[in-house]
């Protein structure tokens, strides 16, 4: 049983609302299902939704934004006197592409301005004092900040009594106390009535830029919708029409800069989408700020030389082959560090906090999301100065818990902070680490409950591989562009039935699957899921969530579905039977049912017969063990886990062959919650070897034998040696023939020698239990040592019948 890795929530939309925007619109019921659950149910808004605003009517009048006004006052102000103006911008893709915007405005409004971006390493985020000393060394009168500002109270205040006004234009949550700047340009200030509050900061660049031309500049969409993408913010409201804008032009006129990024990317300009800027043009500008300075993109976003953006395309995209290396190390570094916590806890903390000297501060909020992915905790990733006793880092959170109110709680511990709901970052002495750590867990002791820390991905609702020909897959692209709170869509497909699954790339990291559903066949492609290609095999019955689109290779276009999730909801048999019992073969499958099938240590355990046990005892240490007594029954033994439960077993390996059914019966019997069984015992059988089937003519032929070899008193090993080679049975099956006649009085055991009774008693051969034992061990090992998929049907029936099983459930069967 293969378990999802998120719990899925599956919308289910008002049905009459569905029909009636299908009918009226003339769409698809699987559009109009993806319109409803998102909020437009009537076919009015549903329409303006789908086809947009052609003359960009639906852009808010920008002086709806508090403090525009007196922000546009100021500025013109400034023009007009020939005074020198700073941006002052953020090293993030948000800020970079809000900074290239101010660039562009400035330069068309012919002004005399310089800009200013931090050294994310070095200076570390927001406006700092030694930078507004070098502004007014510069002679400069007016700084506009984007992207930033809103926390800088003090730093404000000192450009002030310099004499440098500042403009603040940024989309960052508000603190409680205000700075003193020129004006105040954010969405999010309590006092601003405007309708949007989910603009970048690109975003209220480009409504200043809107402000001060007086008409909203079309051609700067490009880096508007750059930085609202790469900043994760909503795409819908005027998000939706700033980006789809932006999009077409950069697929119809693409700056040199944008073209040659998506060049080294491996992408065209008419292909891009919103999923291209963020996995391909957003990673490479934030790689500038992270390993270098943002400088770099800045200027590849606003030069015009073709030979120029194509050299800083290449160095921004070799940066983040750099910064993809550094975050993987750290990872690594940060999962050992953080399995130590847990090892001393013996528990995932409510808020990871990690830190580390040497740790890169610019690739930190990489970090922590990769860590927040495994974990699904609240996840901060600190890179210590242990020269200056510093440390700075980045926050990511999950739904449910504000990063920045659990940040607001600590506030006397960190030096400085800002962000929003989900992200964050911040700065603090390394000596109050500590303190920091346990406040924030102390706060998610109170916010957190446990519904929280369940991952969830949602799904706009459940259909069939039929409902998504490649018209419809088109269709769907109406909703786009696709992002935060407008994401891509996304479908559960039950039931589906597996026809191949194979790897995929260079290191086997993918997965592929051909599946089938009532005639109708897809590829299916799961990125990162190349370990589950061995859990599976032809005829599963597979439920995905996936996200439909079109696979187009030399001029052919098929359907294809990209696989979020999947699980696989059988009963599983694993066949790993081999000539010989592998100590190494259950430690590597035991490591990987402890991750692909989601078992804790506890949860696994082992069948075998104590000599087995004996020769594995350091191997099955720290698994529950399951021991076959000599008959009927199964008993537990000591392991390192004395605590495990047996009903919470779900993944059992079988090392040895039971004697009985009904060992087995009590072993199925005994652990109600199994979902796996992993085949490891011999596929040769026995060490003594196979039984053959106990007809009365194979039992007549060895008992001739018999009387021939022991008409006087033989020893009883030397005898099983020579009856086997005469009868062409096993050992084991001449010893247990001789249970058999013992029984029926055929024989005489004594002191390891036996003698044929010369005047037997007349018995039926059946009346002797030992020759009923004999049958079932025959029957049981015929079946056990048979093909996989025989044993796996078998096994579920066997399961079903304890009691442990659904009457309509569907066998796995891996090999």
């Amino acid at each position: 049983m293969l378990h999802s890795q998120y719990q899925w929530k599956i919308a289910h939309p008002d049905r009459s609302a569905v029909n009636r925007l299908s009918a009226e619109l003339g769409i698809s019921p699987l559009l109009a299902s993806l319109l409803a659950n998102r909020g437009y149910e009537a076919p009015a808004s549903a329409a303006e939704f789908l086809d947009g605003d052609e003359d960009l009517s639906g852009l808010h009048d920008p002086f709806l934004l508090h403090g525009m006004d007196r922000a546009v006052q100021r500025i013109r102000a400034a023009l007009q006197g020939g005074e020198r103006i700073w941006i002052y911008g953020d090293y993030d893709a948000d800020g970079v592409s809000s900074t290239a915007l101010m660039i562009r405005l400035m330069a068309r409004m012919e002004a005399d301005f310089g800009t200013y971006i931090p050294h994310r390493s070095k200076e570390g985020y927001g406006l700092h004092r030694h930078a507004i000393d070098q502004a007014a060394s510069e002679g400069v009168k007016l700084i506009v900040t984007v992207d930033t500002g809103i926390s800088a109270v003090d730093q404000i205040a000192y450009a002030s009594s310099l004499g440098i006004d500042v403009v603040v234009t940024d989309h960052h949550e508000p603190p409680a106390v205000l700075p003193e700047a020129c004006a105040l340009v954010n969405p999010k200030l309590p006092m601003c009535g405007y309708p949007f509050k989910g603009l970048a900061g690109v975003g209220v660049a480009f409504k200043l830029s809107h402000a001060l031309l007086g008409l909203p500049p079309e051609e700067w969409m490009d880096l508007t919708a750059i930085g609202t993408v790469a900043d994760l913010m909503p795409l819908t409201g005027e998000n939706r029409l700033i980006v789809a804008r932006g999009i077409e032009v950069m697929r119809r006129s693409p700056s040199p800069g944008v073209e040659e990024l998506l060049a080294v990317a491996g992408s065209k300009p008419e292909q891009l989408t919103s999923v291209g800027i963020a996995f391909a043009i957003a990673p490479r500008i934030n790689a500038s700020g992270r390993l270098d300075h943002a400088d770099r993109a800045v200027d590849l976003l606003t030069t015009q030389e073709r030979d120029r953006a194509e050299h800083l395309a290449s160095v921004l995209d070799l940066l983040n082959k750099e910064r993809q290396k550094n975050v993987e190390d750290i990872v690594s570094e940060a999962i050992d560090m953080l399995e130590l916590k847990i090892a001393g806890a013996g528990r995932v903390p409510d808020v990871i906090v990690l830190a580390g000297e040497g740790w890169n501060v610019g690739v930190v909020g990489i970090v922590a999301s990769k860590i927040l992915e495994r974990y699904y905790r609240p996840t901060i990733i600190l890179g210590i100065d242990a020269e200056k006793g510093t440390c700075k880092g980045s926050a990511r959170s999950i739904p449910g818990f504000d990063i920045y109110e659990a940040l607001l709680s600590v506030e006397e511990t960190m030096q400085h902070f800002g962000g929003h709901p989900s992200a964050a970052g911040m700065s603090l002495l390394s000596e109050r680490l500590d303190d920091f750590e346990r406040g924030l867990n102390q706060h998610a002791a109170k916010v957190l409950k446990a519904e929280h820390l369940i991952p969830v991905i949602e799904a706009e609702t459940e259909c069939a591989l039929a409902d998504v020909p490649i018209p419809v897959i088109e269709e769907l692209e109406r909703m786009a562009p696709f992002g935060m709170n407008n994401p891509t869509p996304q479908f559960v497909f039950r039931g589906v039935k597996l026809q191949r699954a194979m790897t995929m790339g260079k290191t086997n990291t993918h997965l592929k699957l051909i599946v089938e559903q009532d005639g109708f066949v897809l590829e299916a492609v799961a990125f990162g899921k190349g370990a589950l290609a061995e859990y599976l095999s032809e005829g599963d019955r597979l439920d995905l969530l996936a996200e439909p689109g079109i696979n187009e290779w030399r001029g052919s276009r098929k359907p294809q579905l990209m696989v979020r999730d999947l699980a696989l909801p059988a009963f599983q048999v694993f066949d790993r039977r081999s000539p010989s019992a592998s100590a190494d073969n259950l430690e590597r499958f035991r490591k990987k049912a402890e991750t692909v099938l989601a078992c804790r240590p506890d949860q696994i355990a082992a069948a075998i017969h104590k000599t087995t046990l004996k020769v594995l005892q350091k191997t099955l240490a720290q698994l529950p063990v399951w021991l076959y007594d000599e008959y009927s029954g199964i008993q537990g033994t000591e392991s390192g886990l004395t605590h495990a439960d047996p009903a919470g077993t779900r993944t059992l390996f079988v090392l040895d062959l039971p004697d009985t059914a009904a060992q087995l019966d009590r072993l199925l019997a005994g652990l109600p919650s199994l979902e796996n069984v992993v085949l490891l015992y011999s596929a040769d059988g026995p060490e003594d070897g196979r039984l053959s089937e106990p007809s009365r003519e194979r039992i007549k032929t060895i008992y001739v034998e018999l009387r021939r070899s022991a008409a006087e008193a033989a020893d009883e090993e030397q005898l099983v040696r020579r009856l086997s080679r005469s009868s062409g049975c096993s050992p084991r099956m001449i010893r247990m023939t001789l249970d058999v006649f013992e029984e029926l009085e055929f024989i005489v055991r004594a002191e390891g020698a036996v003698t044929a009774n010369p005047s037997p008693p007349k018995a039926a051969l059946e009346s002797a239990a030992a020759y009923r034992r004999l049958q079932e061990a025959e029957a049981l090992e015929r079946r056990l040592l048979g093909p996989g998929e025989d044993i796996g049907a078998w096994l579920a029936e066997k399961r079903k019948a304890a009691g442990n099983g659904s009457a309509d459930e569907v066998l796995s069967f891996s090999v």
